[in-house]
C-alpha cells in the first residue's frame, strides 16, 4: 500500500486530511506564549481572528527530523510506502528535515519537495491521489510528481503591503508608500521562492495583472487539478475575482462555484494577511 504524507504548509487541516484518504503533519505555530498546531488545535479562522488582534507575526516551527522520524516508523510498520510532499525547500527547512530521516527507512519513504506551498503544494497531493488511485507504485507515483511539479503556478493578489513589512520582506519605506495608496501587489511561487510579478491600483487592475500572468504562462491546464485560495473570514474578494475572471472558468466549469477553493493557513497567512486570493494550477 501507498500511504501519503503532507504537511500542513499546503493548508489541508487534519480533518480534511481524514476524508481525502492522507495524512498530514502539522507545522507548529506560535503567537507570544502560545504554542499550537496548524490545523489541529488551530484553524485556519482562529489564525486569522489571532492574526488580526496580534501586535506581532506569529513565528512557525520547521518540522524537525526526530517528528518525521517518529512518523515514518508509524506509516512504514505494515510494511506500506510512504510519499511526503512537503513546502518548498526554498522556503523552509522542512524538507531537508524530512528527506534526513527518509534516509533510515530502507527505500520506503520517498519524499517530494513541491517547489511551492499553500494551494500549490494541495494540488500536487491532488495529482498524487490520482495517481495512487490509477493504482501506480511509489516509485512511479514519485516520479510523476517529480516530473510534473515545476508546471505549477501559483499566483496571488495581495490586499495590503502591511504583513509583508512586518514579516522583513519588504522594506518599511516601500510599505509606507503602499499602504497611502491602494496598491495590491501581486506575487507568485516560481522555481521554489515568491517573487514580485507586479503592482496594480484597485482590486480590478490587480485582478486582470493576475489574469495576464495566468496567460504568460500558457494558461491553465484543466485536466490537472487546480484551485483558488482565499484569505481571512470571507470571501469578498474571492468572489470579486470570480467575476472579473469568469472568462476563463466559464467554459471548463458547469458552475462558477464548483470550481475548488479554499482558506489559506498560517504558513502564506503571516505574510500575505487578510483580504488576499490565489489561484494554483499546472500550466499547458
Amino acid at each position: 500500500m501507498v500511504k501519503i504524507l503532507i504537511d500542513s504548509a499546503s493548508d489541508i487541516d487534519e480533518e480534511e486530511a481524514q476524508k481525502k484518504g492522507v495524512e498530514m503533519i502539522p507545522i507548529e505555530v506560535t503567537f507570544g506564549n502560545e504554542t499550537f498546531l496548524d490545523g489541529v488545535n488551530l484553524s485556519h479562522k482562529d489564525f486569522f481572528v489571532k492574526l488580526a488582534s496580534s501586535d506581532e507575526l506569529p513565528k512557525t516551527s520547521q518540522i524537525n527530523e526526530y517528528r518525521w522520524t517518529e512518523r515514518f516508523e508509524r506509516l512504514t510498520a505494515d510494511g506500506d510506502y510512504v510519499i511526503v510532499i512537503t513546502i518548498s525547500s526554498k522556503l523552509s527547512g522542512i524538507y531537508g528535515c524530512a528527506l534526513a530521516a527518509a534516509q533510515n527507512f530502507g527505500g520506503k519513504v520517498f519524499v517530494v519537495d513541491s517547489r511551492t506551498a499553500a494551494i500549490g503544494e494541495r494540488i500536487l497531493c491532488d495529482y498524487a491521489l490520482r495517481l495512487r488511485g490509477e493504482g501506480l507504485s511509489a516509485e512511479d507515483i514519485f516520479s510523476r510528481l517529480e516530473s510534473q511539479k515545476n508546471k505549477i503556478q501559483l499566483l496571488a493578489v495581495v490586499d495590503t503591503l502591511k504583513y509583508l513589512r512586518k514579516g522583513g520582506r519588504i522594506s518599511s519605506v516601500a510599505a509606507f508608500a503602499g499602504e497611502m495608496l491602494p496598491v495590491k501587489p501581486v506575487i507568485s511561487v516560481s522555481e521554489g521562492e515568491v517573487k514580485l510579478v507586479g503592482k496594480a491600483i484597485g482590486s480590478r487592475k490587480s485582478n486582470n495583472l493576475l489574469m495576464q500572468h495566468i496567460e504568460r504562462c500558457g494558461g491553465i491546464d484543466f485536466d490537472m487539478p487546480y484551485a483558488l485560495g482565499y484569505s481571512g473570514l470571507d470571501k469578498e474578494y474571492l468572489q470579486r475575482y470570480l467575476i472579473d475572471s469568469e472568462h476563463i472558468w466559464k467554459n471548463h466549469v458547469k458552475d462558477m462555484n464548483d470550481i475548488p477553493s479554499y482558506m489559506i493557513g498560517c504558513t502564506i497567512g503571516t505574510h500575505a494577511g487578510p483580504n488576499a486570493i490565489g489561484v494554483a494550477f499546472f500550466a499547458k
